[in-house]
């Protein structure tokens, strides 16, 4: 039988119901606690000593005092900084709860793209998105982020990658066996929540691999010349070729892969910016895995063909933000240079024990002194530990740690290097296991829990139950 779990809320604005209590993982919460003397931020914005009360007491009327005018800002006033304009300067430690909610927020984005994705390869439409383009959001529990879907983007490749692409049984005639819906572009519609944002937010959403980890190996290959076309290309600017082949390749005979990624990416984002020309706008590109690396390339190639340049306001750069989860190196130390040079602001969450982001260019990397096949990472890292969450059990499953779902969870009890884990926002922990077997056996939470009822099977007007044929609005 199930006790109901009493976590304390912190800082962040997401719902706290449906939580449970395990009185042996409310222990060891209060035992690290009691171990580390931490500072614990509550709800209301202030400290709670598990020190004595004599402890740094200068110190503590100084950090009340800036929590109580952190916690009091609006997102609408700081979104510039929150989107990375300091390069998160003294946002990350300790943890700034407005850029929590937003990475979070972005990361859901990211995880809807998973969540959404026909990966069941005995469906006839395996490869493609489950919901219709007007009613995604609603459909994977995002309805009250205020976007609008306006452009699914689907990706291909030239590579031959036998066990990449999933792939419809049927064939082409239902679905496709070249191409594979890679995620979509929103929009920011809702006016209180562009209230909420000061601005009006232009969103890139990319699926990371489903198929395991074997993308590893498949794209992985060697570095090349990035280009995109620009009058004067630097050729000492490269990036992982399986990568640029997945977002610059088309398949002419393909309706969902007769333009590239890359193109989709192009004609979508020109066409918003020219609806809304002389509104505040910014980008907002996530990404997940692959999705990451994806995030990564299409912000570099917005920003490299000037794409992001608002006309109405004296060709001023809109803003392009990166928030990657778990990615991998993208380029060489001139890519990194380059997307510097470009203005672009990345984030990269990363978990310590997560194999992905330490690939490619394990032995030559922006630690190691520069050769001409070394790789870099871009950006700023914000490291997480999933060791430090006692809701997540001890295993040596890389996919457990590469997980977005457990780096969502991770954000959420994150308050900076030295703190403890302390879940901010309530959200639910059970969403760790919607894919995967990473919770404590005492929270008893079922192992990849997420599914279609029925598998998708229903019942129709002949009482029979099939496979519902999905219109074509499910894939435009």
């Amino acid at each position: 039988m199930m006790m109901n779990l009493r976590i304390k809320p912190g800082i962040a604005s997401h719902n706290t119901s449906n939580l449970w209590e395990v009185p042996c993982l409310s222990m060891r919460i209060k035992q690290r606690q009691r171990q580390t003397a931490p500072q614990v931020f509550t709800s209301h914005g202030d400290k709670e000593k598990s020190g004595g009360p004599d402890d740094h007491p200068h110190l503590e009327h100084k950090d009340i005092s800036m929590t109580k005018r952190r916690t009091a800002r609006n997102l609408s006033d700081v979104w510039r900084e929150v989107q990375g304009s300091n390069n998160w300067e003294g946002m990350l430690e300790p943890m700034d709860h407005l850029l929590r909610s937003e990475l979070i927020k972005y990361g859901e984005f990211a995880q809807a793209c998973y969540d959404a994705f026909d990966f069941d390869h005995d469906s006839k439409y395996c490869g493609s998105c489950k919901y219709n383009r007007s009613t995604i959001l609603q459909d994977v529990g995002l309805s009250h982020t205020g976007y609008e879907i306006t452009k699914y983007l689907y990706a291909t490749t030239n590579i031959n990658l036998p066990t990449f692409f999933k792939k419809s049984p049927a064939g082409e005639k239902l679905w496709s066996n070249h191409a594979n819906w890679m995620g979509f572009v929103a929009v920011a519609e809702d006016e209180q929540e562009i209230k909420k944002l000061g601005r009006r937010d232009i969103l890139i959403a990319w699926r990371g691999t489903a198929t395991y980890l074997e993308w590893l190996a498949d794209l992985m290959d060697f570095l090349i010349p990035v280009g995109f076309h620009s009058d004067h290309p630097d050729s000492r600017v490269k990036v992982e070729s399986g990568f640029l082949n997945l977002y610059t390749a088309s398949q002419k005979d393909c309706r969902f892969a007769k333009s590239s990624a890359h193109e989709q990416i192009h004609a979508e984002i020109r066409s918003i910016i020219e609806k809304y020309k002389g509104e505040k706008l910014s980008i907002t590109i996530t990404g997940h895995s692959l999705g990451s690396a994806l995030a990564m390339l299409s912000a570099y190639d917005i920003a490299e063909m000037g794409i992001n340049q608002d006309e109405e306001n004296g060709n001023e750069k809109i803003p392009i933000t990166v928030f990657s989860f778990a990615g991998p190196r993208v380029g060489n130390p001139a890519f990194k240079e380059h997307l510097e040079r470009l203005g672009i602001k990345i984030l990269r969450v990363v978990n310590a024990h997560d194999v992905v982001p330490k690939v490619p260019g394990i032995l030559f990397n922006e630690h190691s002194q520069s050769v001409p096949w070394s790789y870099s990472h871009v950006g700023v890292e914000l490291e997480l530990d999933h060791t430090k969450s006692p809701f997540l059990r001890p295993t040596r499953d890389p996919s457990c740690f590469h997980n977005l779902e457990a780096h969502l969870h991770l954000l959420d009890g994150y308050h900076g290097r030295e703190e403890p884990f302390q879940l901010a926002s309530g959200r639910d922990p059970a969403l760790v296991n919607k894919a995967a077997n990473f919770l404590q056996d005492q929270l008893n939470i079922l192992p990849c829990w997420r599914q279609d009822p029925n598998k998708g099977m229903v019942r129709n007007s002949q009482g029979r139950w099939v496979q519902p044929q999905r219109s074509q609005s499910c894939f435009l």
